[in-house]
């Protein structure tokens, strides 16, 4: 398996880089690699190499300017490996316990796209993509579909819900996500 951080969001909430925000001492974008080093041998961050190359692996989007789904086609046109890690930098509550599980879970299914629905709705930027979805994902971002949901009613899709994943051990608090300001306060206790 191979992950990919996506980490090149326009921030336009936070208003300033959100992968570059500390949590403790370290930044948002940091904690997550750290994170998904103990899962996968294989990561890369998703966004401007400029920007990111000096913490790893960096590859752009194709389709620039056309959200979170340019992101998840240029990881997975940039992939090695069948199964794919997508997961957005800006979860800092994400844990490996829960990604190895949700990995698990994708090597047994034989659906192409395995996703979280828990903490009110589904969560494609914690999900497993295998390498198939590629096609399907460049045929929305040229169609201008940018809405990742409406890959699930087009590939075989395992939606994991959330009576699952608690029953596992799991908190719908791991899927807090930082966009504003006020979002990344609250998650500051993390220190």
């Amino acid at each position: 398996m191979t992950v990919f951080v996506l980490a090149g969001g326009r921030s336009s909430r936070m208003g300033t880089d959100k992968a570059l925000l500390s949590v403790g001492d370290e930044s948002l974008l940091q904690r997550t690699l750290h994170i998904v080093a103990s899962i996968a041998p294989r990561t890369w961050i998703v966004g401007p190499k400029q920007r990111y190359e000096m913490f790893g692996a960096s590859i752009e989007d194709i389709y620039a300017g056309c959200g979170p789904l340019g992101g998840i086609h240029a990881a997975l046109r940039a992939t090695s490996t069948d199964l794919n890690l997508i997961l957005s930098v800006d979860m800092p509550r994400i844990t490996a316990q829960f990604l190895s599980w949700l990995a698990e879970k994708a090597e047994t299914s034989q659906e192409l796209i395995v996703v979280p629905d828990i903490a009110g709705g589904l969560q494609p930027l914690c999900a497993t993509y295998r390498r198939a979805v590629r096609p399907y994902a460049e045929q929305a971002l040229r169609d201008g579909d940018y809405k990742i949901g409406h890959l699930f009613s087009r590939v075989p899709t395992r939606i994991l819900k959330e009576q699952e994943i608690t029953a596992a051990g799991f908190l719908p608090e791991i899927f807090d996500n930082v966009n504003t300001p006020e979002e990344y306060a609250r998650c500051r206790p993390l220190r």
